[in-house]
C-alpha cells in the first residue's frame, strides 16, 4: 500500500471510531421495561413521551441510532422529535423530524434554520412532568440553531457570524458572542424544557478541552460568560459598524451581562418587551434534572488512528489534540517536522506516523480575485509549500475535517505526497500564489489532492495524519 493510501486509511479508522450512530449506542439501551442513558434509569410506563431534540452535523446519525436503539414499537409509541441538520444529511426517519437547517458547505444561519429553531424551542416548552428530553448536540450546532433575541435580526447575525469567522476569531470568541444573541444557546433549551422530568444532553464534541458551554453554544449549560465579554471579543477584531450592525453593539451593551429565561414561541416573545433581555432565573431551580455527557471527542478518533498506524507497522508520534495555530504556520510546522524525521535529524525508529488533532484557523486576506478553500485545505497547501524545494520523497500528509466538510468546499481536507508536488510542476503550479489569497481549493483541485468524503455524520474537529519512511 502506498504512503498516500495508507495516510487516508489511517484517517479513516480515526473517523470510523466517532461514527455518531456508534457513539450513542454505547450510551443509550432500551428493553420493554427500562430505557438506559449514560447510566440513568427510566421505567418506560412511567413516561409519557420521549422528546429528541438536537443542533449539528451528527444530528443525522444521532437521531437514527436513537431510533434503532429504542426500536419501532417504543418510537411509533412515545417518540416525537426534531434536529436541525445540513441540508445533505437529511434523510427520513419514523418519528424524529431531521430539518435541514442550512445547506451544505454554507456554515452560517439561516431563515430554516431559525424555523427549526423554533420548533425545538416549542417542543421543549410543551414538555411536561412525565417526558424525558434526550438532546444531541454536535459541532457545527451553533450556525443550525439561531434564534435571534429581541432587537437582533437574522441579517445582524449573519452579519458578526461573517466577520468573526474571516477575521480568524476562534470558535470560543465566536460562540462568546453568539450566546449573547440567541435565546437558544447559553442554557436556553434547557431553560425551555424546565417543566420535563430531566433533560439529558448527549454531546459530540468539536472543540479542544471539550467545554460543555462552548459546543454548539452550549444550549443545555449555564452560560458563564458576559455581554462584556462578547464586547471585548468584537473590540479585539476590531468590529464596527457597518461591518458588524449597530445592533449588536446596542443590545449587548444594554444585556450587561444578564440572559433572558423567556422564548420565542408560535413567533411571538413570551413574557418580554420588545427590545428587553430580562435577568436570567437560577439555571438549577429551571432545570432540576439537567445532565450533559460527553459521548465522542478528538482524542477518541487520533486513539483509533494511532491504532490503525501501528497494525500497518508504523511507530506513533502523537501531537495530540490540542492544536491550534493560524493554518499556515500549522502546515509549515508539521512538514518540518516530517522532514527532520525523513533525513534521520529525529530520534525516532521508522517508519513513523504523525498524528495531531484540533483545529486552527484562517486570517482571510483582502483580495478581489475569486478563491475558495478551507482551514485544512489551507494546512496541507502549507505543507507542500514548506517542502517545495526539498521535495516530498517517502512523506505523505493528510489533513481534514472529520465532519466531512472543510470551509465553504465539497472537501474535508486534502492530501499531499510526491507524485501531487510533481503534478503541480507539471501544470505550473506554484502554491505560494495561491496561499497568497487563501484559494486552497482551485490548486488541489487541479493537482488531484482532495479528500473527498462526503458527510461523515460525526464532528470531532480536525485530525491530521503524516506518514514518513526512509
Amino acid at each position: 500500500m502506498a504512503l498516500r493510501e495508507q495516510a487516508r486509511a489511517i484517517w479513516e479508522a480515526g473517523v470510523a471510531a466517532v461514527a455518531s450512530d456508534r457513539l450513542v449506542r454505547n450510551v443509550v439501551s432500551c428493553d420493554s421495561r427500562t430505557l438506559s442513558v449514560c447510566g440513568e434509569s427510566f421505567a418506560v410506563d412511567s413516561l409519557a413521551r420521549i422528546i429528541v431534540l438536537g443542533t449539528g452535523k451528527a444530528g443525522a446519525g444521532m437521531a437514527s441510532a436513537i431510533e434503532a436503539a429504542l426500536g419501532e414499537r417504543l418510537v411509533d409509541a412515545k417518540v416525537t422529535g426534531w434536529v436541525n441538520v445540513p441540508a445533505d444529511c437529511v434523510r427520513p426517519l419514523r418519528r424524529i423530524v431531521l430539518h435541514a437547517a442550512r445547506p451544505a458547505g454554507v456554515n452560517e444561519p439561516t431563515e430554516e434554520g431559525v424555523f427549526g429553531t423554533q420548533r425545538i424551542l416549542e417542543l421543549a416548552h410543551n414538555a411536561g412532568p412525565n417526558d424525558v428530553v434526550l438532546v444531541l448536540i454536535s459541532g457545527g450546532g451553533s450556525a443550525l440553531s439561531p434564534a435571534p433575541i429581541p432587537g437582533i435580526t437574522l441579517a445582524d447575525k449573519q452579519a458578526v457570524t461573517r466577520f468573526l469567522m474571516r477575521s480568524g476569531a476562534s470558535i470560543q470568541e465566536l460562540n462568546t458572542v453568539r450566546k449573547h444573541l440567541s435565546l437558544f444557546k447559553g442554557g436556553g433549551l434547557a431553560r425551555a424544557a424546565e417543566q420535563a422530568r430531566a433533560v439529558i444532553t448527549l454531546i459530540i464534541s468539536d472543540v479542544i478541552g471539550d467545554p460543555l458551554d462552548v459546543i454548539a453554544s452550549g444550549p443545555t449549560v449555564e452560560d458563564t460568560s458576559t455581554a462584556a465579554d462578547a464586547l471585548a471579543v468584537l473590540e479585539r477584531f476590531g468590529a464596527q459598524p457597518p461591518q458588524v450592525p449597530e445592533s449588536v453593539f446596542t443590545v449587548l451593551r444594554h444585556s450587561a451581562g444578564v440572559r433572558s429565561s423567556k422564548f420565542k414561541i408560535g413567533g411571538e416573545l413570551l413574557g418580554s418587551g420588545d427590545n428587553v433581555v430580562p435577568p436570567i432565573l437560577n439555571f438549577e431551580d429551571l432545570t432540576p434534572d439537567c445532565h450533559n455527557h460527553i459521548i465522542g471527542n478528538n482524542g477518541t478518533a487520533l486513539e483509533a488512528a494511532a491504532s490503525k498506524a501501528r497494525e500497518l507497522g508504523f511507530t506513533v508520534q502523537s501531537l495530540g489534540s490540542n492544536n491550534t495555530g493560524e493554518a499556515q504556520a500549522v502546515g509549515h510546522e508539521l512538514a518540518e517536522l516530517c522532514r527532520q524525521i525523513r533525513d534521520g535529524q529525529a530520534d525516532i525508529t521508522q517508519p513513523v506516523c504523525v498524528l495531531s488533532g484540533g483545529e486552527p484557523v484562517v486570517k482571510l486576506v483582502p483580495t478581489n480575485q475569486p478563491r475558495k478553500g478551507g482551514r485544512n485545505q489551507e494546512v496541507t497547501l502549507a505543507v507542500l509549500q514548506h517542502l517545495w524545494s526539498d521535495g516530498l520523497d517517502r512523506i505523505a500528509i493528510l489533513s481534514g475535517g472529520t465532519d466531512g466538510e472543510d470551509g465553504p468546499t465539497n472537501a474535508a481536507g486534502a492530501i499531499v505526497d510526491e507524485s501531487l508536488r510533481q503534478a503541480a510542476l507539471a501544470q505550473g503550479l506554484d502554491p505560494t500564489e495561491f496561499l497568497a489569497i487563501n484559494n486552497s481549493y482551485p490548486f488541489f483541485e487541479q493537482t488531484g489532492g482532495l479528500l473527498l468524503t462526503g458527510p461523515t455524520h460525526t464532528n470531532v474537529m480536525d485530525l491530521r495524519v503524516a506518514v514518513v519512511c526512509r
